[in-house]
């Protein structure tokens, strides 16, 4: 178990890893991940006792882009039903027992097994926004608090959430698929807040958008403003990780 003051790492070597939405261990930004227990996290700090208790103790940690302190170890975040409740950790891919990417919320269209989650503006503008979405054909898929909540049905959506989207595209975007993308953020009765995932790093899809120089781009190593965020190499995001004089 996590406890105060070093690293604690749990034993999980009975438990079979199940991946879903995932051929193989390979856990990005946004990823859900299932664990053995809140005995396989990893991190300096105890674990915050609303982590522990209810339903909370059995929900799945939210993967984060951060370079990992160790090799193979997949840096996470707990999150509660508030938004004061996060709490960030470790975990060995070893640990994880199921795995759920925001695109697969898409495909199995997750809404539809959420009752109590379709009155949330968020996710109503979720349902209007999907057509246009797949009409990209990019990958895409909810995250925040709206894919949280489609997830595991936990009550962490209220009436002024925002809608937070991912959007994979490994290459840059065409126009027509600018055009929709645009047009879906106005879209909707919520404010939507889209990245651009290009494999590399993320940004924000409006502050690109709206073409007024370099734009930030969210990478494992630290953020990063680049003028094509498609075009970041290797070197500069080395020189990111490198200790600063």
């Amino acid at each position: 178990m996590a406890q105060t003051g070093h690293l604690a790492v749990a034993k999980t070597d009975t438990m079979k890893p199940l991946h879903e939405g995932a051929n193989a261990p390979c856990h990005g930004p946004h990823d859900l991940l299932w664990a053995t227990g809140r005995e396989a996290l990893i991190s300096n700090e105890a674990l915050p006792d609303w982590a522990l208790s209810g339903r909370l103790a059995h929900a799945p940690v939210v993967v984060r882009r951060e370079k990992p302190v160790r090799p193979g170890l997949i840096p996470v975040g707990l999150r509660g039903e508030t938004r004061s409740q996060r709490f960030p950790a470790y975990i060995y891919p070893d640990a994880v027992l199921r795995v759920i990417r925001p695109e697969t919320l898409v495909r199995k269209m997750a809404w539809q097994n959420r009752p109590t989650q379709q009155h949330f503006r968020a996710v109503i503008a979720l349902k209007e926004l999907a057509p246009h979405l797949d009409a990209t054909g990019l990958c895409w898929g909810p995250t925040g608090s709206t894919g949280y909540a489609l997830a595991t049905g936990l009550a962490v959506l209220h009436a002024q959430s925002d809608l937070d989207l991912v959007v994979r595209a490994s290459v840059p975007l065409t126009p027509a698929q600018v055009a929709i993308l645009l047009a879906a953020t106005d879209m909707g009765p919520c404010r939507v807040d889209m990245q651009i995932d290009t494999g590399r790093g993320a940004f924000s899809f409006a502050e690109w958008a709206s073409r007024r120089g370099r734009v930030l781009v969210k990478t494992d190593f630290g953020p990063l403003l680049a003028g094509d965020p498609w075009e970041i190499d290797d070197v500069g995001m080395e020189a990111l990780s490198e200790p600063r004089p």
